[in-house]
């Protein structure tokens, strides 16, 4: 069964369609638009053959909240150091659930935010290691995702690249921790986590023995994209976070959905 968020039902969103219709002239047009995401759960995954996570329901929301309509077929999973180059070298392309960065600030036009992050370094909790240092970390084998966040992060910090050992997927990662290939991993906490559990690993044998960093998640669009674009989705986004008279909104009730 799909887990996420029905939108037919939704009368602030309906309400919110028909004003903004009735005043916008704009051209722009989000499902002219290819969108790159990653098996990156609970904001983006497959089940049943199917893409679904919070962040595709926000997506869709906030078109439909400005009068415009994402197909699924616009929407394509593909391991992330694929997404991550399409987007940067492809026109009318936007990859999605991205953490905003530093390094990444001038490599994409953004909208958001969408919700928040914390990327971590895992351990076995039998090897008691304690990180006080980011440095130290150089002194292990860290697996990681290529272009992800947590290998950026590393990075940042100065870890030599050789001291990481780079994957297309996480379960991989977490199979290879537990069988002490290698000796830590960096990752989003909550998907790996996530990822985790559904390989039928067991997650209470992992640590987080280090923060790398606590940011944001957006929808990253290719440079060169029409700017009434990102308008457009912005808005949308305004719109469904705006809060009700109980103080909720759409976008609320779409990621208490996937908790």
């Amino acid at each position: 069964m799909r887990h996420g968020f029905s939108f037919s039902n939704r009368l602030t969103i309906i309400f919110s369609t028909l004003i903004f219709t009735c005043f916008s002239a704009s051209s722009a047009q989000l499902s002219e638009l290819t969108f790159y995401t990653e098996s990156y759960p609970p904001a983006n995954f497959e089940q049943n053959g199917e893409v679904t996570g919070y962040s595709v329901d926000i997506l869709q929301a906030a078109a439909n909240a400005v009068g415009q309509q994402i197909d699924m077929s616009q929407i394509l999973l593909r391991p992330w150091p694929r997404s991550y180059r399409s987007v940067l070298t492809t026109n009318n392309t936007v990859l999605f659930s991205t953490t905003r960065t530093e390094h990444r600030e001038h490599l994409f036009n953004w909208v958001g935010p969408i919700t928040d992050i914390k990327v971590v370094v895992l351990a076995r909790k039998s090897d008691n290691i304690t990180i006080t240092d980011p440095i130290e970390m150089g002194k292990y084998k860290i697996g990681v995702i290529r272009d992800d966040i947590g290998e950026q992060s590393l990075l940042e910090l100065g870890i030599p690249r050789d001291s990481m050992q780079e994957t297309t997927s996480v379960t991989t990662l977490a199979e290879q921790l537990l069988k002490e290939r290698i000796d830590l991993l960096a990752y989003a906490e909550k998907a790996a986590f996530w990822w985790t559990s559904q390989a039928g690993l067991d997650s209470s044998e992992f640590e987080v023995v280090y923060v790398l960093t606590q940011g944001n998640l957006y929808f990253a669009f290719n440079r060169n994209i029409d700017r009434d674009v990102l308008k457009e989705l912005q808005k949308g986004l305004d719109i469904i976070k705006t809060k009700d008279e109980d103080g909720r909104s759409v976008l609320d009730e779409i990621l208490q959905s996937y908790r």
